[in-house]
């Protein structure tokens, strides 16, 4: 697949939509996660968001295995710039380096194994459940 004009008018578009609902999410998360425990340290936000933006992709993908509603430009603008733009692995990334740098080890790494194990079952029930109502509807 080549670089198109197209292609990136579509990502951008997906992106800046990711990108916004992210940032909603996100900062509303960490206030309420404030508001109930007020000494957190755990980024919720960004927990939350990569958590729901894996079970989303998950459920599309799963809805694509047996309908051919997925072309190649759509993938593109849902998988690759709105979900690309909603999840965020370069804050994942900062907000555990910050918190190891400040000896918070323990939230380090509860943050760094609760992404990655959740993250990952969120995507396959996703996708377990998006197979699951694909193959109740026509294809």
């Amino acid at each position: 697949m080549s670089i198109t004009a197209s292609g990136l008018a579509l990502v951008s578009a997906g992106g800046a939509i990711g990108s916004a609902a992210r940032y909603a999410l996100a900062t509303q998360t960490t206030q309420w996660a404030q508001l109930i425990l007020p000494t957190t340290r755990f980024p919720w936000g960004t927990w939350l968001v990569n958590l729901l933006g894996c079970c989303i992709i998950g459920v599309m993908a799963g809805l694509a295995l047996r309908h051919a509603w997925l072309s190649a430009n759509l993938r593109l603008l849902l998988f690759t710039g709105l979900m690309g733009g909603f999840t965020t692995f370069s804050a994942f990334g900062l907000e555990t380096v910050e918190l190891a740098m400040r000896q918070h080890w323990r939230v380090a790494i509860a943050y760094v194994l609760s992404s990655v194990l959740l993250g990952l079952l969120a995507t396959a029930a996703g996708f377990w459940l998006g197979a699951g109502a694909a193959a109740l509807g026509p294809r």
